[in-house]
């Protein structure tokens, strides 16, 4: 089975000229999901890390099943105003504007090893923020894992840059 066959490419969404890589369907195919989270796992099985911290939405889900077969904790990455206790954020750049993203503030302790999952890297933007905001905690980024990565939109080197080894299942040229 080829997972790449398993993720469906949307034309022209959410605005002409983009190629949106759509999960959904790669996550609706049981044996298919079962394998994208094996993949996900495997190099950091008997590992250090000490917990998943997976970037709002898909990440919660990927991140989820990720910290499961690892059995460790996994700490939630949301956009500002959506986490109900004391948080700590880190505001980044977007293409028009800013964003910015949180996590609670006793969600990362000293010294914890922390593995970033979401389901695409395309800038790079939200996952060097979460990488900020792990390390403003006092945590360590040991790494970066995603299903897919556009490596023309420059987001695996941004993190590479940041000292984070990044994982990806697979590719697609263009946005």
């Amino acid at each position: 089975m080829n997972l790449k066959d398993l993720v469906r490419t949307i034309p022209d969404y959410p605005k002409k000229g983009i190629m949106f890589r759509d999960i959904t369907t790669l996550m609706q195919h049981p044996a298919g999901f079962r394998r994208t989270v094996d993949e996900m796992v495997y190099p950091f099985a008997g590992s250090s890390i000490t917990a998943i911290a997976g970037i709002e939405a898909r990440g919660f889900i990927l991140g989820g099943a990720v910290a499961h077969q690892l059995s460790i904790g996994f700490v939630a990455v949301r956009k500002k105003g959506k986490l109900p206790w004391q948080t700590i954020s880190v505001e980044y750049e977007l293409e028009y504007g800013t964003d910015e993203v949180e996590i609670h503030i006793d969600s990362v302790e000293a010294g914890d090893q922390i593995l970033i999952v979401d389901d695409l890297i395309a800038t790079g933007g939200t996952a060097a923020a979460t990488t900020q905001l792990v390390r403003d905690a006092g945590g360590e980024v040991v790494g970066a894992s995603f299903i897919v990565d556009l490596p023309e939109l420059g987001g695996r080197a941004r993190l590479e840059e940041m000292g984070v080894p990044v994982r990806t299942l697979m590719s697609f040229e263009g946005e």
